[in-house]
């Protein structure tokens, strides 16, 4: 029987939670597993752009959700990882700085909008990587000489936060910007039904354009034009924190450490990764950042924990793409049903139908967190539920 007794798991989003949890569950006193997490709360990120424009959420304690599971969470920030020692470091604003040891290690950091790459992004524009930020951006949209707000990206994030903001706030007028066409990766008729949507709400759409400089009152973009606004958000491009390379694991260009079918680090194998940080291979590419991905390969690793606990032969990830649901604002939404390569396929809803299977399929996963201190809940049927593309998922 292979010997692990310490489980650490970096990074408490959608993945890291549910790894965390499914690991407790299926090992039980066997393992210590540690979660550890910068922020005290559970961070909704499929959600950001509700509280963006002044909606009241929930609010969830990570420790709230792990309690009696035996689970033990350390509130602070990793600030390096020893591969050499199975050590991480970490900064705690109680304690001071700790150092965990670790037999298994499970990389769930997660990412964030990149500001990075466009000058003026990161000192002008809001994002929605946190709600701090989120809560910063609801209180510039309520203000009343907030008359014309740009939202640069035209991912599914991009969309539903214009169609949010120009649903909550009527008096402001929304422009979004892209270089591509929004919604490309839908099918012709959940895109029409989505750009129609985002007319009716007032919603003006320029495409085939990127920005290059965002400034204090608006953008300039390609060729030279500047568009004059009171405020915008910027939802374009993932930014990885560098710590597994620099550990030396390996990792893509991006950043995402890769892993091997049964989502290990192919330099590190004592190292899972999940989330929009891991580079995860299927036969028709890499995953991209989706809940709809990263809950099942979560649920995966913990069982593959527990397998390589009982000195049981590991099982490779298998993952094919079902939906690509859109909110477009509280009332309307788009649910593009596609080929498990992400693909689209003929069949979609639209309008009421939309909204309901939204809220009762790829809601929260709060419920899921909560019958998972209960089961050992199966990848294979967490697989057949999930999120959005285009969102960071951790």
């Amino acid at each position: 029987m292979t010997d692990i007794k310490q489980v650490v798991v970096i990074g408490a989003g959608y993945a890291g939670m549910l790894a965390a949890l499914g690991t407790a569950k299926r090992t039980r006193e066997r393992v210590r597993v540690t979660l550890v997490n910068p922020g005290e709360t559970f961070t909704e990120r499929l959600r950001m752009h509700q509280i963006a424009t002044g909606q009241q959420l929930a609010e969830h304690r990570i420790a709230d959700l792990v309690a009696g599971t035996g689970i033990r969470f350390v509130p602070g920030r990793v600030t390096g990882i020893d591969t050499a020692g199975h050590t991480v470091a970490v900064s705690t604003a109680a304690d001071g700085p700790q150092v965990l040891r670790y037999d298994t290690l499970v990389y769930a950091i997660g990412s964030t909008t990149d500001t990075g790459t466009v000058p003026g992004a990161a000192e002008h524009a809001f994002t929605l990587n946190a709600p701090r930020s989120a809560q910063d951006m609801a209180e510039h949209l309520a203000r009343p000489d907030t008359r014309h707000f740009l939202v640069c990206g035209a991912g599914l994030t991009g969309i539903e936060a214009a169609a949010e903001i120009a649903e909550s706030h009527p008096n402001v007028r929304v422009t979004l910007l892209s270089r591509g066409e929004p919604a490309a990766m839908m099918g012709a008729g959940a895109r029409a039904y989505l750009i129609a949507t985002l007319s009716r709400l007032g919603v003006t759409v320029r495409a085939g354009t990127g920005v290059t400089r965002v400034l204090a009152h608006g953008v300039e973009l390609e060729g030279g034009e500047f568009i004059a606004a009171d405020g915008c958000l910027w939802t374009t491009g993932v930014h990885v924190a560098p710590l597994a390379a620099e550990a030396g694991i390996t990792t893509d260009e991006r950043g995402r450490i890769r892993t091997d079918a049964m989502l290990r680090s192919v330099s590190h194998p004592e190292i899972y990764a999940i989330g929009d940080a891991a580079a995860i291979t299927q036969a028709y590419g890499v995953l991209h950042g989706t809940c709809q991905s990263s809950i099942p390969a979560a649920a995966h690793a913990a069982e593959n924990i527990s397998r390589q606990l009982r000195g049981e032969q590991l099982r490779p990830f298998r993952f094919g793409y079902l939906h690509q649901p859109v909110s477009l604002g509280r009332k309307d939404a788009v649910i593009q049903f596609t080929n498990g390569d992400d693909t689209p396929r003929r069949w979609y809803l639209t309008g009421r139908a939309a909204v309901f299977y939204k809220e009762t399929v790829s809601s929260s996963p709060i419920k899921t967190y909560g019958l998972s201190k209960r089961l050992a809940v199966s990848s294979r049927i967490l697989a057949t539920t999930g999120g959005r593309r285009n969102r960071p998922a951790g």
